[in-house]
Order: C-alpha cells, then structure tokens, then sequence
C-alpha cells in the first residue's frame, strides 16, 4: 500500500467517522487475544456533536487545516477521557491526511491509551497506528499492533491491503516464510492482486528456495504481465534451475518470437538452449542471425559457435561460410585447419588447399596438427592434378610422426602414378 492511498483511506475513515462515535454511555467491551479492556462510560454534549460534525464536514471537502483548528480547540477543553480519545483519533486522522505523519501517530496512539473507545474504532487505529510505525521503520511495533488487529477482526471483514501490510513488515525482517503466507491470503482475499504482491512473493520464494513455487509465481507474472521481459527471462531461467531444459526453451523461445530477446546474453541462451535439446540448426540459426543484426558480437568465438552448430546440424555450406568468417578474426591457423577438414570430406579441393595453405601460413598450430595439415595440403594438390606442389606438401608432411607414415605411403602412389605415365 502507498502512502496516497494510505491517505486516501484515512480521509475516508474521517468523513465515516461521526457515525462511529457513540452519544450514550459506554459498556465494558470484550478483550482481544487476551487484552482485557474496560471501557470507560462517556457522552458528548451537543455543542461538542455539533462542532464535531461541522469539522468532520471540512474533512469531506479536504479542508484539513480548518478542521484540524476546530478539533485542536475542543481538545483544549476536553474534560474527559471519553471525548479526548474521540479528539485524540480526529486530530491523528487529520495530522495523516496533511503528511504530519508523527503528530497522527502520537495523537492515535493517545486515543488508544486512554481506552475511552468502543471495540470497532479502537482496533482500527490499532490498524492505522501499525501503518505509521512502519512508515516509521519500527517493525516489531507495526507487527504486535497488527496481529492484535488481525486477532479482533472477524476472517470476513478482513482486508487484502492488511496481509499486504505484513507481508512488508516481514520482508524487513526477513522473515521469509511469514511474507509467502501473508502475500498469499492478501492474493485470496483480492479480485485483482497487484504485480507488486507477485513481484513481493517472488522475492521471498527465491530466499527460500523454493525455485518450483518460484515457477509458479513467474507464471501468474508473464500471464498478467506479457511485455515484462524480466519475468521472461526469470521464468526460463528457474525451469533450467530445475532441470526443466524443455519448459525453458519453450518459453525463451516464444520471447524471443515476441522479439523481447534483445541483448547477446539472451541470444546466446536461447541457442545454447536449443542446442542442449539437440535441435543445433534453431541454434545456429538464432545465433547466426544474432550476428548478422548486430545484437551479438562478431568475434571469432561466436563465428565459430555458430559454425559449430551448423556442422551438427549437417549444413555444412552454412558452417563453412561461418568458420571462414571466424578464421578471418583470427590470428592463428585453427579454424582454417578445420576448414580444410570438412572441405577435404567434401572433395571441394580447391578450397581445402586453399583453407589449409591460410592454416599453415597463420601458424599457431602443433606438430601433429601441422603435418596432418601438409598432408591433407598435398591430397588437394594431388587430386587437382598439381603433381610436384602434392609431392612436396607431403616431403614436408614426413618430417612430422603424426604424418609420416601416411604421407611416404601417398609419395609411394604417387610414384607409381608417374610410372605408369612414363
């Protein structure tokens, strides 16, 4: 509850308030959860009725500071505990209503302390005194006023806004659990709960862990709530805390088709998620066009998440265009070499000879990955008939163990094939 509506509420309680207060004698009331209380008798006179009522008036047309002169002035000559309890919660009211919110709460608290009121009335400033000690920062205060309340309201005349006030009180104090239990009869009570009850009772699961009731909450949330993106990506996220990939990438990906995944670190997560379910051309496809519109970043790492991807997805075009896109970025020779490996599996010799003098040129690559790449530098040149360029990739090949054996057994075809050609 905000301090306007707070104040809102209190302007109304003043105008409904002359009708509460009693013209007879007073009778012992019955005690609340073991408060005992004895009410004093009292009456108010006419001329007091009548200045009452003329200044409760005021009240309804917000005309604070007139009523609050001709209540301080009653007050002034107030002989009883009876009538100074009345003043005592009309000055409280009206200090509310014009932001004096320390003079509404020793006026309200004053009107408690003399007991001069019936059950009704005095248990609701037991209400409003609990809002102002927690305006005040004095929870444990707001707390015993409000389960006093709680405890003297019959279960039907209890409001949402109430259990929305102790669920504040126990978020300060840290009291988790008692937030949850609150928020939760607050929602029951309401026809319209509010986001931020959600929002409060989201918060509250999270620190206790109940990641499953936490699903649950994040769903109401993006029902009511569609264009929060945040309960989106919260929402996608406890499902993989819960080892839910499916449900997770069920509702990133219905985020990212109401194009509310915008930054590198929700592209990423949506392809990584398609990709854990086994579905690597939506994840090289998101991540892909990620790339292309500039959300995320055209690093070599990238390029190559996204070669890697389209390879599993058996695009192989797709995946030769991205590793040369990455191999471009960078400054060693590993992704041309694999470049040149899946150019080689696809008898597109040109460009693996190509791919793989670019591998060899940047550098950076091991003994073993070096002369398997002369290797495979001299099968190209072989089989685009560049006889002597194959037979030397391969002397270079030999000088590596990795290589050596394959590539003395390709010299050996080779120099039958010049045998038979002589």
């Amino acid at each position: 509850m905000t301090f306007p509506q707070l104040r809102i509420m209190v302007c109304a309680a003043l105008v409904a308030a002359i009708t509460a207060v009693p013209t007879g004698p007073a009778h012992a009331q019955a005690g609340a959860c073991g408060e005992k209380r004895d009410v004093k008798q009292g009456a108010l006179d006419e001329a007091t009725y009548r200045q009452l009522n003329q200044a409760y008036e005021l009240v309804g047309e917000e005309r604070y500071n007139d009523a609050y002169e001709i209540f301080t002035r009653l007050q002034g000559r107030a002989s009883s505990d009876y009538v100074q309890s009345i003043l005592g919660q009309a000055i409280g009211q009206t200090e509310w209503a014009r932001g004096n919110y320390d003079s509404a709460l020793s006026n309200l608290e004053r009107a408690v302390e003399l007991n001069g009121l019936p059950d009704e009335t005095h248990y609701a400033l037991m209400y409003q005194i609990a809002q102002l000690y927690f305006m005040q920062e004095r929870y444990d205060d707001a707390l015993d006023r409000l389960d006093l309340w709680f405890c003297k309201v019959p279960e039907e005349k209890r409001v949402d806004t109430a259990y929305v006030l102790k669920a504040s009180i126990m978020a300060q104090k840290e009291d988790w659990a008692g937030v949850v239990e609150a928020l939760d009869q607050a929602i029951a009570l309401s026809d319209e709960p509010k986001e931020d009850w959600y929002r409060l009772k989201l918060a509250a699961l999270f620190e206790l862990t109940r990641y499953a009731d936490a699903a649950e909450t994040l769903e109401i949330l993006v029902a009511n709530w569609p264009e929060k993106k945040d309960y989106w990506l919260q929402l996608s996220n406890i499902y993989m805390q819960l080892k839910d990939n499916a449900k997770a990438l069920s509702v990133s990906a219905l985020a990212y088709r109401r194009g509310m995944l915008t930054t590198q670190a929700d592209i990423l997560m949506l392809a990584n998620l398609y990709a854990m379910q086994d579905v690597p051309y939506k994840a090289a496809q998101v991540l892909q066009k990620g790339i292309e519109d500039g959300i995320v970043e055209p690093t070599e790492r990238h390029w190559t998440l996204a070669g890697d991807t389209w390879y599993s997805a058996e695009e192989y075009d797709n995946a030769l265009a991205a590793f040369e896109r990455a191999g471009s970025a960078a400054l060693d020779g590993q992704i041309d070499l694999r470049r040149g490996y899946i150019l080689v599996d696809m008898e597109r010799w040109e460009e693996a000879a190509q791919a793989l003098t670019a591998a060899l040129e940047k550098g950076g690559l091991d003994d073993s990955e070096t002369g398997r790449a002369y290797l495979m530098q001299g099968m190209s040149q072989f089989n685009l008939g560049n006889l002597d360029q194959a037979s030397t990739s391969w002397g270079r090949a030999s000088r590596y163990a990795s290589a050596r054996d394959a590539a003395q057994q390709w010299m050996n075809h080779l120099r039958e094939e010049r045998a038979r050609e002589s």
